[in-house]
């Protein structure tokens, strides 16, 4: 029944509407960072292939005074008294249907306190495990955590306590058929993999920030679309282009966190693209993200519940990105991929496959049975593995693998070290720094000299053959550069080299020199 709401002055329909909203008059309403949110679904759309956006069925809508219009002339019947004379002249109340004033709907959300009204935390497009390990599965309003679960594909109920078949059935569709036929480098990138597939349900059961998620190839038509739409396609996907500039780079991040989807791509980066940034750095270990909102004046900041992925070939990473990232790698081994015979694969045709609804239901429902089975048994934790920011991370899903038997995990750590440009950088030129002057201290000044090329007759020589070190614009530093570089990397080890800083004997300069110690 359509709940009646009388109004009058404007004073006393502010109270009216606002007592209204708060003992919940409009439906799938919430709060969240103190402003109403409105539940809806989205219409209009479209089945998505596994390059494009994929966004979740409903978003949450801030009620504005427009907005809470429409909602009350739906939900209420709100009206005035008024009167008007009948047939003998004599004054008569009647109601009319009335839409309040703008003013009036504005001050009514103006406030950012809503006692009752439930806050919403997050919207997510699949089950995830509460933090008391039970799943959350029911599609809707969670009480319990405050995710609004808004599930793409209509998924039968798992069972608490998967039966041995249907875990041994889980793992022979996942590993036997879905990941079967992909181009792994090593065993560590399936292991890997599998693990960022079920990082999106697990993390807050993890309360565990979530690495920078790297899919590269040898090859083109390798298959890293196909993978980054495993778990896009499940948790809602934004597929965005790669910002190589970072001021740009923190705009599309503070914009597509305020979309409801779980995971966000940059797809396709240019070959040997390096991945240093500052602001990713930063983005992967904020639990917050906080920004200037784009197109106003004032800070926002969003809880970083993503997962954040790039893809393209044979990809490096620099500066902090190599010790926060994951790496997934793919090398077919022959030179056109794309034309591989597929009558024998476990799934024919991946890419198409995995688009339809019902095939991303399979995927995702054998996933959860793994999940379930490992918390039935305690959900044992991989208490050696660690990994910074990440170790919470790393070591449940270290022991969710490995109660499955997934080998590997993490073991191309090493690898990730040996794309990271800034260390391949800097390890060259402190060895080759070492193998031409030994531990002898040299001001910065004296250092530079050294790299001048030496004129042999016609030809020019650099005595450093290309090892020296340079700016991000890729040119050899002045001495007050070189000396900043080198002050920024005093005691960081680089393999087996570190430089090491002291003054003058005179006092009135800095010097720096190489140690090297045999591992």
């Amino acid at each position: 029944m359509t709940e009646r709401l009388q109004v009058g002055s404007g004073p006393e329909s502010i109270r009216v509407l606002k007592a209204a909203l708060v003992r919940g008059l409009l439906p799938d309403t919430y709060v969240s960072a103190g402003a109403l949110v409105h539940m809806e679904a989205v219409s209009g759309g479209l089945p998505a292939a596994a390059d494009e956006d994929s966004p979740l069925p409903v978003a949450a809508s801030t009620i504005n005074p427009a907005g809470l219009a429409g909602l009350l002339a739906e939900h209420a019947y709100v009206y005035r008294i008024k009167t008007r004379k009948d047939a003998a002249g004599n004054p008569e109340p009647y109601e009319e249907e009335t839409t309040p004033s703008r003013e009036i709907l504005s001050s009514v959300l103006a406030g950012k306190t809503w006692p009752g009204v439930a806050p919403l935390r997050g919207i997510i497009g699949a089950p995830v495990l509460r933090r008391d390990g039970t799943l959350l599965q029911t599609p809707g309003y969670d009480p319990a955590t405050g995710f609004y679960l808004a599930t793409k594909v209509a998924l039968p109920p798992v069972p608490d306590e998967p039966t041995p078949e249907q875990v041994a059935e889980a793992r022979r569709f996942l590993l036997g058929r879905f990941l079967r036929d992909f181009p792994w480098a090593s065993a560590a990138d399936r292991a890997n993999y599998v693990a960022l597939l079920a990082t999106p349900i697990l993390r807050h059961f993890t309360r565990s920030l979530t690495p920078f998620a790297l899919i590269d190839a040898t090859m083109p038509s390798s298959g890293k679309t196909i993978l980054t739409a495993g778990p896009g396609m499940l948790y809602g996907q934004r597929v965005m282009p790669w910002a190589y500039a970072d001021e740009e780079l923190r705009k599309s991040i503070t914009a597509v966190l305020a979309e409801q989807v779980g995971v966000v791509i940059w797809d396709n980066l240019a070959e040997g693209t390096v991945i240093d940034s500052a602001v990713l750095a930063q983005l992967v270990t904020a639990g917050v993200w906080s920004d200037r909102q784009l197109g106003a004046s004032r800070n926002i900041a969003t809880v970083n519940d993503r997962l954040w992925m790039a893809t393209g070939n044979n990809l490096q990473v620099g500066g902090d990105m190599a010790s926060r990232t994951v790496r997934v790698h793919l090398d077919p081994n022959m030179p056109r991929p794309e034309l591989r015979d597929q009558s024998g694969f476990g799934i024919p045709h991946l890419d198409q496959w995995i688009t339809a609804p019902a095939n991303q239901l399979t995927v995702l429902w054998h996933l959860l049975v793994l999940v379930l089975d490992w918390t039935h048994q305690g959900a044992p934790r991989a208490a050696g593995l660690s990994m910074r920011q990440f170790t919470p991370w790393a070591q449940a899903l270290g022991g969710f693998l490995h109660h499955h038997g997934i080998d590997g995990f993490l073991t191309n750590a090493a690898d990730v070290r040996d794309i990271d440009e800034d260390e391949t950088r800097w390890r060259a030129f402190l060895t080759t720094w070492h193998d031409r002057h030994g531990d002898k201290p040299l001001t910065a000044a004296d250092l530079r000299r050294d790299a001048e090329p030496m004129h042999l007759g016609s030809d020019e020589h650099d005595p450093w053959d290309g090892q020296f070190i340079t700016t991000t614009a890729g040119r050899l530093p002045n001495p007050l550069q070189l000396g900043r570089m080198l002050t920024g990397q005093a005691g960081r080890w680089r393999s087996e080299h570190v430089i090491r800083a002291g003054r003058h004997e005179r006092g009135n300069r800095a010097v720096f020199w190489v140690e090297h110690h045999q591992g």
